[in-house]
């Protein structure tokens, strides 16, 4: 017996009003095991969730053992959270890929920032895509013994060479099987696609779309994202391929690439299937696609109908409002990509209170990079630096998306939010991504 599996698994939160509650389980209580069984990872404790009438082994902090037979409903949860998600120590990607982010960092940042994962668990907790390449034949056969569903696969190309390629991975090359294993064991996936140009492009993106959806509907959705460029790429020391972004033109063909596989699919199995990331739009100078075309927005977390449900759910909150003739003077910051967004969505909140003037300043990302749009990777310096000289009027609005850690507080390049208010002499508030804190932070 290991030390942890001795030690159990230390319980950080318990839900209010949940079995584990009821029970009397507390935060600092151990769990030591389920049906007489130790838990090896989170993998093992939903598993053994799943069934009615389950034995609980938890150990107080005097060291006394409770034990608690339990009757509930098939798949209920007991509602504690464990100081690690995984129960488990978290695995690292041994791949490196051509277009891996993480490897186009700045030097000198925070050090868990340069953690590569790839770890099935984290699919099936969070949603993170995963090649498939890191996990043992125990932890694949885990997978579909457990009924772990959905998991989401970063794909990139189903051509077995160039999956290797690009991985850097000589064992990559299996994907196809492994999808397969999957379907037939009846376990939903979500795939990805980090198009990159001049590998998986064109000819080869027409095969990947093709081989994925043969596995409908176990194989759920494809998601289309452009990948990430940093300024950091090009340092001859760090001996990447070369890697050039998408042109306006070349946005737009494969926006008309992945808009004719949907007529097919839409046609032959009932759901578009495929789908491009905003990006593509934006960078294409075309229009976003109503809700209706998102079908279930199964790849939002990918960026795939994320501003047509924000704008939506704006201008539906909105609708809801009678103006009034309060006055403010508001300043937004975001990144590029999603500036014209913001600043057609601040008017509208404008037009229904006259009284409320709200500018939105771009924020070009010279920490990253100019090929860099997203305000999720913005950093208090470029902040900073562009809003130093600027009237911001009564309170700055930051998007939620750009602060890390889970703490709220603090950007990537560790400047936190009360640095900036201090710095620039205004109050500060981290904008939510629904339409009630966006018109909410703008007019009160």
């Amino acid at each position: 017996m290991t030390a942890k599996a001795e030690e159990g698994h230390l319980i950080a939160s318990v839900e209010p009003g949940s079995i584990a509650d009821e029970l009397g389980i507390e935060a600092g209580d151990r769990l030591l095991a389920v049906n007489g069984q130790e838990i090896a990872d989170v993998f093992e404790y939903r598993y053994l969730l799943v069934d009615e009438e389950i034995t609980v082994l938890v150990e107080k902090p005097d060291g006394e053992e409770w034990e608690f037979d339990i009757e509930k409903e098939e798949h209920e949860d007991l509602g504690i959270e464990f100081t690690d998600a995984l129960m488990d120590e978290y695995r690292s990607c041994r791949n490196k890929c051509v277009f891996c982010f993480i490897d186009q960092l700045p030097r000198g940042m925070r050090q868990n920032l340069y953690f590569k994962d790839d770890d099935a668990r984290l699919s099936f907790l969070h949603g993170n895509y995963i090649t498939l390449t890191n996990m043992s034949e125990e932890d694949f056969r885990r997978v579909i013994l457990y009924r772990l569903s959905p998991i989401n696969i970063s794909v990139q190309a189903t051509n077995p060479e160039l999956r290797c390629r690009m991985l850097s991975n000589r064992f990559a090359g299996g994907l196809m099987d492994r999808i397969r294993d999957l379907a037939e064991a009846d376990i939903e996936m979500n795939t990805q696609i980090v198009l990159c140009k001049g590998y998986n492009d064109g000819e080869e993106l027409d095969r990947s779309i093709r081989d994925l959806a043969a596995y409908i509907p176990q194989l759920r959705s494809l998601s289309v994202v452009p990948v990430g460029i940093t300024k950091f790429r090009d340092e001859p020391e760090r001996k990447l391929p070369k890697l050039d972004p998408f042109t306006k033109e070349e946005a737009r063909k494969v926006l008309d690439q992945i808009h004719g596989w949907q007529k097919i699919f839409l046609e032959k199995y009932g759901t578009r299937f495929v789908f491009a990331s905003d990006e593509w739009y934006i960078r294409a100078e075309e229009e976003l696609p109503p809700a209706e075309y998102y079908e279930d927005y199964q790849q939002y977390e990918n960026g795939v109908g994320m501003m047509r449900d924000f704008i939506d759910d704006v201008e539906n909150y909105l609708v809801g409002l009678e103006g009034d003739d309060r006055k403010a003077k508001v300043t937004m910051a975001t990144g590029v990509l999603a500036s014209p967004f913001m600043q057609a969505l601040a008017d509208e909140v404008s037009m229904k209170f006259p009284g409320i003037t709200v500018q939105v300043k771009t924020i070009i990302n010279n920490y990253f990079g100019p090929h860099i749009t997203v305000a999720g990777l913005l950093t208090g310096t470029d902040i900073l630096d562009q809003l130093k000289d600027v009237d911001l009027g009564d309170r700055l609005l930051l998007p939620a998306t750009l602060v890390q850690d889970g703490e709220g507080v603090r950007l990537l390049d560790d400047i936190t939010v009360d640095e900036i208010s201090e710095t620039l002499q205004i109050p500060v508030r981290i904008v939510k991504s629904d339409g009630m804190s966006f018109v909410e932070n703008i007019i009160s």
